[in-house]
């Protein structure tokens, strides 16, 4: 894949690497401006420290404005879209100057965070506070931005007894390729084998 076009590279890993989830990044600018947008090369990487992770490309040769104000600040939100805020999670995906508030744009309140400067949205079911812990920078490609959680809110409607996640209500959405996203479908519960 080293000799093809990065284009078609992009084009061929984000239609067979799918459905992605995805991380709306919020976080604040030098000059206090919010900044909100959705990555789907966004994951957890460990539940001990817990752990997220998302990679944000660059334009013209500059990184990305969630990547610039991550590693500037120390500091992101991860935001889990549902289904419900797939308008305004779009939205949020307009190519802009550092200077342009995306939730404004969106209509999306912001809620303020427990520990963290970035603000939550205010109607996302669950929203990740975030210290940078580390960044990697691949070659003239993405930086990939490694947070600790450093406090996970979740809707309450979304917990169940056993502590686990109702993860068919929350809803998320998902990433594929080009202008398509996808939702969880049917869930398969599929019992691991025994040694």
């Amino acid at each position: 894949m080293q000799d093809r076009d990065p284009i078609m590279n992009h084009k061929l890993l984000t239609g067979l690497v799918a459905p992605r989830p995805i991380g709306w990044i919020s976080t604040v600018g030098e000059d206090g401006v919010l900044n909100l947008a959705p990555y789907s090369f966004f994951n957890v990487v460990s539940s001990s420290p817990a752990t997220l992770m998302f990679s944000g490309g660059r334009r013209d040769g500059v990184p990305k404005d969630s990547v610039i104000n991550a590693v500037a600040s120390g500091e992101f939100v991860a935001n889990i879209a549902s289904r419900a805020l797939m308008h305004e999670m779009n939205q949020t995906s307009i190519e802009s100057s550092l200077d342009h508030d995306e939730f404004a744009f969106a209509g999306l309140q912001a809620a303020a965070s427990t520990r963290v400067k970035p603000p939550r949205v205010a109607a996302a079911p669950v929203a990740f506070e975030c210290q940078v812990v580390h960044t990697f920078e691949l070659p003239n490609s993405n930086t990939v931005v490694f947070g600790e959680v450093l406090v996970a809110h979740v809707d309450d409607a979304l917990m169940l007894e056993n502590g686990r996640v109702d993860t068919a209500a929350l809803d998320p959405l998902a990433r594929l390729a080009g202008t398509a996203y996808a939702t969880l479908g049917e869930i398969l519960n599929v019992e691991r084998p025994e040694p």
